[in-house]
């Protein structure tokens, strides 16, 4: 017997046996697929050279921009995980490479991470390589990074000092592999100057700028000056609130190699910011000295920090980071109360809302004058967390939320970033979570049918782009030689490869938050005759239920011809167990009696032209969460050491 055939052999079975027509849903799945998979490759050979690198500029200025190319081919990766061709895999792989060897070229990645950055934008950018880390197996190189990575946030790389262990304080806003970065020079920021011109101030006492207005002129010479300085002065030193996005690359270390100082890691670090939040009266302050010091560069203000709660989103970039911080804290160590921060800050936010025109409002920004930006609170949020903990307390926090639109609604994204016609926040073109959660509580039934619609007119909508002259890599130069740096998020405005609705249905989960969240799902799937990670190809799937002890997949092989095997994983880390399952009839009965799994994966065969509904019971968040895949030996492979004996002799 082969290695592959005892691994199935261990593995709990069901055989499916009912003969189905495909429902609706599944052959748009199936059409999906082909149709990103053939604009997977239109989009690479449109954009990159043979070798991996981008069709770019030969000099790229300031420390914005390595994240960007990143995010324009990360679903490369994502897309090969739900089950996309097997060519994915090497071409994700080899583009990651491509990107860091050449943003390495232009000064911006120093050891093969960003040197200096907010993590914001090392969030959004080194997403990809938590795709690639569920793209598996995992390398010798894969495990060799992530390590590297993690130690420059721990305090255990000294080439990159950016954490104080004693404090559990992350030193700077601004950090990377060539540590924290405590002051700017104007270059640094010279990319965005013409952007920031249309935002606030980040504070209210600059020379020459009128703070009631709302625009801060950065691209006027004497102003940009004066920002900078200031910013040195009493924002780039100390801890803020963003820096928990951090934990994410930290959680993928761990994910690689169960080291338990990780998992200690984030646990402590998110401690020290709720213990930051009980000293502030309830509200996480957005800057923290080096000394440990609330407000220690800030005249004492709590407020007015990096990406804080006065500039430039306000409460968005404090939200966020949080709830990406706490589904890492709850994965890593299976202990609900690990969301309590998130949960605390979006309660005291509520708290803090006023009636206007009849509807409840939240702040979302905070000046020297007090509260304001007062607009509806997001309900995002709190459904990521509550598909966390399905707990009631959660699902209270979505339900309090007045809906202010018909929340079944499906939208085809325009723009990545923030619609201006609608104000809503569409990052990496993700903009129907309020209709899955509708869903998955049984209140809007048709929205596989209709999600899996939008996210086809959305792939037709890029490739026009793409197609269009404005989507010619060769014809961005003269913008470029004119100064529009915005031109820099390009690739992510031109890629077809967005499928919220794959994520959602597949995995049973939102898709990840953009802003650095790993992306989390109830349960994923591996191809058992293929050994890689996805669907097999023709094969289906649903998530139709969650509940806090069970799932409901459905599965069709929309094949006529050929029989499909596929293992279900409880978890997308595997962080969940199944105990045992039940098949259902087409009304959701019980139509057999259940039968035992109790581990976390699951063996489906499916016949030619044959589906099954299962209702699997679980225990969540009872396994150490991994990449590794049911093919992947235990043992993991020695990390390599450097010599020891000081400086290369010449």
């Amino acid at each position: 017997m082969t290695n592959h055939a005892r691994i199935l052999e261990s593995i709990a079975h069901v055989h499916a046996s009912e003969r189905v027509a495909p429902p609706q849903w599944a052959l748009q799945e199936q059409l999906l697929f082909e149709t990103l998979n053939k604009a997977a490759k239109e989009f690479v050979d449109r954009y990159t050279h043979p070798d991996g690198t981008l069709i770019w500029f030969e000099h790229w200025p300031g420390m914005d921009g390595s994240d960007d190319p990143y995010e324009g081919f990360m679903n490369l990766a994502l897309l090969y995980v739900l089950g996309g061709s097997s060519e994915l895999y090497e071409t994700s792989r080899k583009i990651w490479e491509g990107i860091t060897w050449q943003w390495t070229e232009y000064g911006q990645i120093h050891r093969e991470f960003d040197a200096y950055y907010d993590w914001m934008h090392h969030g959004e950018g080194y997403l990809y390589l938590y795709f690639l880390g569920l793209a598996g197996p995992s390398t010798l190189k894969d495990r060799q990074r992530a390590s590297k990575f993690a130690a420059m946030y721990t305090g255990d790389d000294p080439k990159a000092a950016n954490y104080d262990k004693e404090l559990k304080l992350i030193r700077s806003p601004l950090t990377g592999s060539d540590g924290p970065r405590f002051e700017v020079t104007e270059e640094d920021w010279s990319t965005h100057r013409g952007i920031l011109d249309d935002y606030l101030a980040p504070y209210e006492d600059i020379p020459g700028v009128d703070f009631a207005s709302l625009k801060c002129p950065w691209s006027d010479d004497g102003v940009y000056k004066q920002l900078i300085a200031m910013m040195n002065q009493r924002m780039n030193r100390g801890d803020v609130p963003l820096n928990l996005n951090a934990t994410g690359l930290i959680t993928h270390a761990f994910l690689y190699n169960g080291d338990e100082s990780l998992r200690e890691w984030v646990i402590s670090y998110v401690k020290a910011w709720e213990g930051r939040a009980l000293t502030n009266g309830g509200i996480i302050p957005d800057n923290v000295g080096l000394s440990g010091q609330i407000g220690e560069y800030n005249d004492g203000k709590w407020w007015g920090g990096y990406y804080g709660w006065r500039w430039p989103h306000g409460f968005m970039t404090i939200i966020e980071p949080l709830t990406n911080a706490c589904m890492n804290t709850v994965l890593l160590s299976g202990d609900m109360q690990g969301l309590q921060l998130a949960r605390d800050q979006l309660d005291r936010n509520w708290e803090l809302g006023q009636e206007q025109d009849g509807v409840r409002v939240v702040p979302y920004k905070r000046f020297d004058s007090g509260w304001t930006d007062y607009r509806p609170a997001l309900p995002k949020y709190p459904i990521y967390l509550w598909t966390t903990s399905m707990a009631d307390e959660d699902l209270a926090r979505i339900e309090r939320i007045p809906k202010d639109h018909d929340w079944n609604e499906v939208i085809v994204p325009a723009y990545s970033g923030r619609d201006p016609k609608t104000g809503r926040e569409t990052k990496h073109y993700i903009g129907n979570t309020q209709p899955w959660y509708q869903f998955i509580r049984g209140l809007n039934p048709d929205y596989p049918e209709r999600i899996l619609e939008a996210n086809y007119r959305l792939i037709g909508n890029q490739l026009a782009k793409m197609r269009s002259p404005e989507g010619d890599p060769y014809s961005w130069t003269e913008a470029y030689s004119e100064g529009m740096y915005s031109a820099i998020h390009i690739w992510q405005e031109m890629c077809p490869l967005y499928f919220e609705g794959l994520v959602q249905l597949t995995l049973g989960a939102p898709m990840h938050i953009s802003h650095g969240g790993l992306q989390h799902g109830r349960v994923r799937y591996f191809d058992a005759d293929g050994q890689r990670p996805g669907l097999p190809v023709a094969v289906s799937a649903l998530v139709g239920g969650l509940t806090a002890d069970s799932v409901t997949v459905h599965l069709i092989n929309t094949n006529l011809f050929e029989d499909k095997k596929l293992i279900v994983q409880a978890g997308v880390f595997g962080e969940h167990r199944f105990t045992q399952g039940e098949r259902l009839d087409a009304q959701g009965e019980s139509a057999s009696n259940s039968f035992e799994v109790n581990g976390k994966w699951l063996l489906v065969t499916l016949p030619a032209g044959t589906g099954i509904t299962l209702r699997l019971a679980m225990e969540r968040y009872v396994n150490p969460p991994t990449y590794a895949t049911p093919w992947e030996r235990e043992a993991k492979p020695v990390l390599i050491r450097g010599r020891e004996g000081g400086e290369r002799v010449e």
